[in-house]
């Protein structure tokens, strides 16, 4: 029944959904003109701010482009080739492949959204060398699990008000992840998604006639370069000892950083899967072979973060963001400000997709609602932050990693991640307002 009626929206999307690239120009010239008429901002002014923000996420694209990278390059080692294999013979029916990949996404995104978005499409890949499915569909269950990361352990918005000094410190105070992140409420949603995401997942899985698989070609690796020696130079590119030196002192590190109570965040995501790369492919010349075939999925986050950069400050200087969450939340009551703010988010962040962003812009609006309403201020910031989380299933800004790992276009997957959309947003509708 759900394979059904997933197909208006898959076939919606797959007419009418531009390339990421077009979508991102067209979400431009949206936010330029909101701003010149909702705003009254002068045109050249709001061109300005566009302008002048553009390079505002150049740290980020770099974090995201080696997400992209590093993640594949350890997937590429022999080793972790076998351990997905393995894993991958679990899923040895269409069903239990789109379930098993919905769960490894749904616990990698909860424990750190990087780590989620590329064990997600790499995992994906290695069930599509097992078992004949729909590939379109495995692809979105593993982007399907992102939906939780903000409710997870690297949370940005329940992280950054646990922390002392926090810009809105002065209003809330410092708020415990035990109010939040480890919440009744909080987990209570989450044992629901885990339960309810696969099953929807499932759910679409079309009849194997009206499957679309993935090509064998798409699933090859390119074979490893033979090892030369016939130069000085050729020795020190297939050298296991400067492979294995390089690698373990990057690990050091790491032990060391956790070791004194580090956390898990995007840099040391990157940096496990460097060092463990450098050291699993056994030669320098291994690990530049796999960085070749990595690099060529990357194209999407080089020229569209930029665009994305610039859509951020427009909404945050022109005072578009603020007027949108103000507008939504001037209809809501204490006990309904944590599905107006949780909607508002949703929808704020398709123009800003960045958590800790969304919620500087977000928060000055928010929190004095909250204040005047007498509304539970740790429901109210977890429904932004699952906000957040919830419209990425259809924001391509996200996806495009895990596109560039799985090779498929945006237009493959975002007909069932708007399936789940609906679902997800009822359903964390519905546990902010009355669990």
């Amino acid at each position: 029944m759900l394979n059904r009626a997933a197909k208006p929206f898959i076939k919606l999307v797959e007419r009418y959904l531009p390339d990421p690239y077009i979508f991102v120009l067209l979400l431009t010239l949206i936010t330029i003109g909101a701003a010149v008429i909702v705003e009254q901002q002068p045109l050249m002014t709001v061109i300005d701010q566009w302008g002048n923000g553009l390079w505002g996420l150049l740290s980020f694209s770099m974090q995201m482009l080696l997400v992209l990278v590093s993640g594949f390059m350890l997937a590429s080692t022999p080793l972790m080739k076998n351990i997905l294999a393995r894993l991958a013979k679990l899923g040895n029916t269409p069903c239990k492949a789109i379930v098993l990949v919905t769960l490894i996404s749904l616990t990698a995104s909860w424990i750190n959204w990087g780590f989620g978005l590329v064990i997600g499409a790499l995992f994906a890949k290695a069930l599509a060398r097992n078992t004949q499915v729909d590939y379109r569909l495995l692809v979105a269950s593993a982007y399907s699990g992102f939906v939780v990361w903000h409710g997870g352990l690297a949370g940005s918005i329940p992280l950054t008000i646990a922390t002392p000094g926090h810009f809105s410190e002065n209003q809330i105070g410092v708020i415990a992840t035990g109010n939040t992140i480890f919440s009744g409420f909080n987990l209570t949603l989450l044992g629901i998604l885990f339960v309810v995401v696969p099953l929807v997942n499932r759910m679409m899985l079309p009849p194997a006639d009206e499957s679309i698989f993935v090509s064998p070609d798409k699933l090859r690796d390119e074979p490893m370069p033979t090892a030369a020696n016939t130069r000085p130079a050729d020795k020190l590119e297939n050298s296991k000892l400067l492979a294995v030196i390089g690698g373990f002192v990057g690990i050091a590190y790491l032990v060391n950083y956790f070791a004194q109570g580090g956390g898990l965040n995007l840099n040391i995501v990157n940096s496990l899967f460097l060092f463990l790369a450098i050291v699993l492919h056994g030669t320098p010349k291994r690990l530049l072979h796999s960085l070749q075939q990595a690099i060529q999925g990357g194209s999407g986050i080089i020229i569209q973060f930029p665009f994305y950069a610039g859509i951020m400050a427009v909404m945050v200087q022109s005072g578009l963001a603020q007027s949108m969450s103000q507008w939504l939340i001037s209809f809501a009551s204490a006990e309904s400000l944590p599905v107006w703010s949780f909607i508002s988010a949703g929808i704020v962040n398709i123009f800003v997709p960045s958590g800790g962003g969304q919620w500087a812009v977000q928060a000055p609006v928010i929190l004095p609602a909250a204040a005047e309403l007498g509304a539970d201020v740790n429901r109210v910031a977890m429904a932004v932050a699952w906000g957040d989380a919830w419209t990425n299933l259809i924001q391509p800004f996200w996806a495009l990693p895990v596109l560039a790992i799985a090779g498929l276009k945006a237009k493959d997957i975002m007909g069932f991640c708007l399936v789940q959309l609906i679902v997800t947003g009822l359903i964390i509708g519905l546990v902010l307002r009355f669990v």
